[in-house]
């Protein structure tokens, strides 16, 4: 489960430049507190909402060294598939974790 990462880069001057609208806007935005801004049109993220979502593009969980015990013969396997056992081990645990939280 090998997946490609494109990497783009921008400098920002490929970007059209604001008008003085524009500017007018984001200056007047900037002065509301939170509890100034209408948030009246936004629906509510109740429960079914969140059972339903899922993680952005761009997610990219933290990883965390751990030491851990694994039976000889599941270890050779794994090693056996070729270099990146450890991402094959995490990529079987994370589908596993998924399939029993669904």
């Amino acid at each position: 489960m090998t997946k490609k990462t494109v990497i783009y880069k921008t400098d920002g001057s490929d970007q059209p430049a604001l008008t003085e609208q524009e500017k007018a806007e984001l200056e007047a935005l900037s002065k509301l507190s939170d509890n100034d801004i209408d948030t009246s049109e936004i629906p509510q993220l109740d429960e079914g909402f969140w059972k339903v979502a899922e993680q952005g593009a761009f997610y990219k969980p933290v990883k965390k060294q751990i030491t851990v015990r694994v039976d000889a013969d599941v270890l050779a396997w794994l090693k056996s598939q070729g270099s990146g056992y450890q991402t094959r081990m995490n990529d079987i645990l994370r589908q596993a974790m998924i399939k029993k939280v669904s």
